[in-house]
């Protein structure tokens, strides 16, 4: 409609127009029926949320608790209170010596067995950061997974090359313990899986810089620790890059 009184175009819904004020008409005009209907259907067909889960709260994501991680946490300080009574040995607990345990039961037990507890608490602490990261995205079973599978690989891998630390005597022998390349692989199975995000465009916000400092310190260990073993460490961080490219497949939806 026109203003007859300024000229200026006004909705057609109106009694006076908004620019001059001038009475249009003495009552607005009535909506029909089929564009009321209309509205209405749009309006039903809102997409609604789903009913919230026990314990979850209206626009927070429910937490869980990382049991599985807490889990492989808790077995390895069982390991350490009981080589701390003095009635077991480092290879009656699992652990590698080499050039004689070569055993493939011993790749996996001796992920959870550490004889300095400066490298059992760096390493713990990563497992427990990424592997919680992985448990809440993917379930309970992600950081189990990875965490022996790349650590398995890692200690397989030492014991293959047998590339001894820095100041051993060969004809001694040298240890094999720990879970620097489990820790690796959890870190690097959870990056992976975050950058893959991000390129899709889902920026999550995540601290990169403080996933770099553990990835240093976890790599430099061996160069303090010989029981740490470069290679485990290498081979596990491969392992577990390559188990991120797989993780989104166990998605909870």
């Amino acid at each position: 409609m026109v203003c007859r009184n300024c000229g200026s175009e006004v909705s057609p819904y109106v009694t006076e127009c908004p620019y001059c004020g001038q009475r249009i008409r003495k009552r607005a005009p009535k909506i029909e029926r089929d564009e009321e209907g209309a509205a209405q259907r749009k309006q039903r067909r809102r997409p609604k949320l789903p009913r919230l889960r026990s314990g979850e709260i209206e626009g927070i994501a429910p937490d869980t608790r990382p049991v599985a991680t807490f889990a492989l946490i808790g077995l390895s300080l069982l390991v350490t209170l009981a080589l701390a009574t003095n009635q077991v040995a480092l290879n009656e607990v699992g652990g590698i010596w080499l050039p004689l345990d070569d055993d493939p039961w011993r790749y996996l037990t001796t992920l959870f067995v550490f004889d300095k507890l400066g490298y059992q608490f760096v390493a713990l602490v990563a497992v427990g950061v990424f592997g919680t990261l992985l448990e809440r995205r993917f379930g309970f079973l992600a950081p189990i997974v990875v965490f022996l599978l790349a650590g398995a690989a890692g200690a397989a891998a030492a014991v293959a090359v047998d590339l001894s630390p820095p100041f051993v005597d060969l004809n001694v022998g040298y240890w094999v313990l720990g879970a620097n390349g489990a820790a690796l692989g959890l870190l690097t199975a959870w990056t992976v899986d975050d950058r893959r995000a991000a390129r899709r465009g889902d920026e999550r916000g995540n601290d990169m810089i403080g996933v770099a400092v553990f990835a240093a310190v976890l790599a430099l260990i061996p160069l303090a620790v010989p029981e740490a073993s470069l290679v485990a460490g290498v081979v596990g961080a491969a392992a577990g890059a390559l188990l991120g490219l797989v993780l989104p497949l166990l998605a909870r939806r």
